[in-house]
């Protein structure tokens, strides 16, 4: 597939002018590799390398071993899908740390390009993290909420499990590891409800928002209790709100391995390539 319909097609089903986000201003050690676009907006189109698509490769973080695995692959003329245009590590002093620039050269050298699609795709939708997330954990969306960045990034809905026993266990079950409950309201899951936000939603506007809406349980990726965070957790302590976290990475992954079917319906091989949790996230 030409590389100019792919970005078309992904531009038209995913951003909207509504939508804002902030990556570029801190990715400035590849500002030679970086598309005028994203420059702009931070968004779609990273690096433009390639002007035929043949596979598209999905992955929620840009590490180093996702991008070897790339290019052991001995690939030309492919595309790198994105959630983040960064790698997430809440161990260091930052939370986010930079492409390796070297294997982006090489990336350049093979025609292979990047597109990332954040704030786009934690929008609500069919291939939204937070949907996704809700589909794998068998929860019946009610609606959307979460304002973010110009979508809305989280859902609201119904689950089977009866206690916040019932519904820790299934989330560990279905990331494939250990997950954390912060248990400050009811064992009890009162109406069934619940909030899923993906990924980095534990915020005191998430929480108001789910008061506002009568729901005390989140579903979310980053759940740590440290000095960053020490005040949302005071806040959904005295409100009595729930916490499962079950990591940035864990908890976003289903939506990129749903963007191979995106691609694949477009008859273009698709295929996922898997990451590590940073179990320090919750």
């Amino acid at each position: 597939m030409r590389a100019i319909d792919l970005y078309y097609k992904l531009e038209k089903d995913f951003i909207t002018n509504e939508m804002n986000d902030t990556w570029a201003i801190f990715m400035t050690k590849l500002d030679c590799y970086l598309s005028k676009n994203f420059k702009e907006r931070s968004m779609g189109l990273v690096c433009d390398f390639t002007n035929e698509i043949e596979k598209v490769y999905c992955a929620v973080f840009p590490t180093k071993e996702v991008l070897k695995s790339i290019i052991d692959d001995g690939v030309k003329n492919s595309m790198l899908f994105l959630h983040h245009p960064s790698i997430w590590d809440i161990r260091g002093e930052k939370s986010f740390y930079q492409m390796d620039k070297e294997l982006i050269e090489k990336f350049k050298e093979n025609k292979i390009s990047i597109y990332n699609l954040h704030v786009p795709l934690d929008n609500f939708g069919e291939y939204s993290t937070s949907k996704t997330l809700a589909d794998i954990l068998d929860i019946e969306i009610e609606k959307p909420f979460k304002n973010y960045c110009g979508a809305l990034s989280g859902v609201i809905g119904k689950t089977a499990c009866k206690t916040m026993e019932e519904l820790h266990n299934k989330f560990s079950k279905v990331l494939g590891h250990d997950t954390k409950l912060y248990l400050y309201g009811n064992n009890h899951i009162k109406d069934e409800r619940v909030a899923i936000v993906a990924g980095g939603g534990n915020s005191i506007e998430t929480a108001k928002e789910m008061i506002e809406n009568n729901v005390n349980i989140l579903i979310t990726g980053v759940s740590i209790n440290n000095k960053k965070y020490s005040e949302v957790h005071e806040f959904e302590e005295k409100n009595h709100i729930n916490i499962l976290g079950g990591t940035h990475y864990s908890t976003e992954k289903f939506a990129c391995q749903k963007m191979c079917i995106y691609f694949q319906n477009l008859g273009i091989p698709s295929c996922f390539i898997e990451g590590e949790p940073v179990y320090e996230d919750m």
